[in-house]
C-alpha cells in the first residue's frame, strides 16, 4: 500500500522510512465512523491546495480501508480530473443532481485506481448552475437533500455505509458553497502556509456562522490542514506556528509538504497517492487521514460519554 520506500539516505527517505516506522507501529485498520462524516472541503482563497486535499484525504482514507465518496462541486471539475474520472459535457454529473433533481446514485462512478473511493463528478454545466439554483425552491439545501436520499438508499439496499462524504467547494460563496456547508456537518479548511495564509479566513468562518445560524444547524469547522510547507523557510514556520495557536484543537499535526509529486499527479489523472505512494506528499497525506479519523472517533466516544 505504501509503495516503495527509499533506500537512499537523505532527509526525505529518513522521513519517509519514520512515517511508515510510526504507522506500523499505530497499527491496523482505523476505526470507522459509527455514521457517515459529511465533511466540506472550503477555503474561499484559490490556490490553497483545496482541491488537492480533498482528493488526496479521501484516497488516503480509501488506503486505510474506508469507503469514501467524493463530491466535486467546482465547476472546474479538478477534482473529478484528479480521480481520473469521466467528466466530459455529456457525463450525468453533480449537476443533474441539484439542478435536475436526478437521484446521485445514478451519477456515482467508482475511481478505478483506488478501492473503496467513489466519486460524483461535475461538468462545465455546474457553472450554470449559480444562477440556475437562484429561483429555485430550497436552493440552499438541494444537495444536502440528494445526499442523504442516497445514503438512505445504499442502506436500505442492504450496501455497506459509506464512512465518508468530501465535498470540494468553489473558491467561491455563492450558492454552491452553500449548498455544500448545508450538507455537511464538518468543515475541513486547507491552508497554505505562505504569506497572508490568514487572509479571507475570518470571512470564510463568518459565513459558516451565518449558515449555522439560518440554515444548518450542525455544521462547524472540524479541521484544519496546513499545506505547501516548505521546512526550509521561516515564513512557514511562523506561518504554521500562527495558524496553531489561533486554532489549536482544529489543526491537524502532520503538515502536508510543497511537493512536486503532489502538483503533477492531477495531470496524470490521480492522486499522489498511487502517482508515487512512497513519496512525503503521499506518506503525510496517509498520516493525515489517520489522525482525522482517530480525531473523529475520540470526538465521538466523548459525546456518548456526555
Amino acid at each position: 500500500m505504501h509503495g516503495h520506500t527509499a533506500v537512499d539516505d537523505t532527509p526525505i527517505a529518513r522521513e519517509a522510512a519514520d512515517i511508515l516506522r510510526r504507522q506500523s507501529r499505530a497499527g491496523g485498520p482505523l476505526p470507522r465512523p459509527s455514521r457517515t462524516r459529511v465533511i466540506t472541503v472550503a477555503n474561499q482563497k484559490g490556490g490553497v491546495g483545496k482541491t488537492t486535499s480533498t482528493v488526496n484525504m479521501a484516497a488516503a482514507l480509501a488506503l486505510h480501508g474506508a469507503a469514501v465518496l467524493v463530491v466535486d462541486l467546482d465547476p472546474q471539475g479538478n477534482a473529478s480530473t484528479a480521480l481520473g474520472v469521466d467528466h466530459r459535457a455529456e457525463v450525468p454529473s453533480v449537476y443533474d443532481v441539484i439542478v435536475e433533481g436526478r437521484a446521485m446514485g445514478e451519477v456515482v462512478q467508482p475511481v478505478k485506481e483506488v478501492d473503496g473511493l467513489f466519486c460524483v463528478p461535475a461538468t462545465i454545466d455546474l457553472a450554470g448552475a449559480e444562477i440556475e439554483l437562484v429561483s429555485m425552491v430550497a436552493r440552499e439545501s438541494r444537495l444536502a437533500k440528494a445526499l442523504s436520499t442516497y445514503l438512505r438508499a445504499r442502506q436500505e439496499a442492504g450496501e455497506a455505509p459509506l464512512d465518508y462524504v468530501l465535498i470540494d467547494c468553489p473558491p467561491s460563496l455563492g450558492l454552491l458553497t452553500v449548498n455544500a456547508l448545508v450538507a455537511a456537518e464538518e468543515v475541513f479548511i486547507p491552508i497554505q502556509c505562505e504569506y497572508y495564509a490568514l487572509e479571507g479566513l475570518s470571512q470564510l468562518l463568518k459565513n459558516i456562522d451565518l449558515v449555522r445560524a439560518h440554515l444548518n444547524a450542525d455544521v462547524h469547522v472540524s479541521t484544519i490542514l496546513l499545506t505547501m510547507y516548505d521546512a526550509r523557510t521561516r515564513l512557514a514556520a511562523q506561518v504554521a506556528e500562527e495558524v496553531r495557536q489561533h486554532f489549536p484543537d482544529l489543526v491537524l499535526p502532520t503538515m502536508i509538504p510543497r511537493s512536486v509529486r503532489i502538483s503533477e499527479a492531477p495531470s496524470y489523472g490521480q492522486t499522489v497517492m498511487t502517482y508515487d505512494p512512497g513519496s512525503t506528499g503521499a506518506l503525510s497525506y496517509l498520516e493525515a487521514a489517520r489522525e482525522l479519523s482517530l480525531r473523529g472517533a475520540a470526538t465521538e466516544t466523548m459525546e456518548e460519554t456526555r
